[in-house]
């Protein structure tokens, strides 16, 4: 983190601002957090997430198509079923920091 923090410039661009805004406007939704969760153990089908997530298929597919939207999730279709994985490690990380500062204090 501290290499980042090296390299990013103190004021960004209006632009850049918004998107980043928008990163976390995503993640303000408990149902995503929980989703986003569920696939740090890996990928899942919009049946296993609605069950382990405790809400139904559709509010799990409109949620992923959110989260693909912004580009935290990825779907691989296998048959006539679409597995859902989170895009890349950068979405584990921020999840987890994220985690990790709400159980700190």
């Amino acid at each position: 983190m501290d290499e980042l923090q090296t390299t990013t410039q103190t004021v960004i661009d209006e632009l850049t601002a918004a998107q980043t805004a928008e990163l976390f406007s995503a993640l303000s939704d408990t149902s995503r957090i929980r989703i986003i969760a569920a696939l740090t153990q890996g990928e899942m089908n919009v049946s296993a997430l609605a069950e382990v997530v405790g809400i139904s298929e559709s509010a799990v597919s409109h949620h992923m198509r959110h989260l693909r939207q912004m580009r935290l999730v990825r779907g691989r279709k296998d048959g006539r079923y679409v597995f859902y994985s989170l895009d890349d490690d950068h979405i584990a990380q921020l999840f987890y920091f994220g985690l990790e500062h709400v159980l700190h204090g």
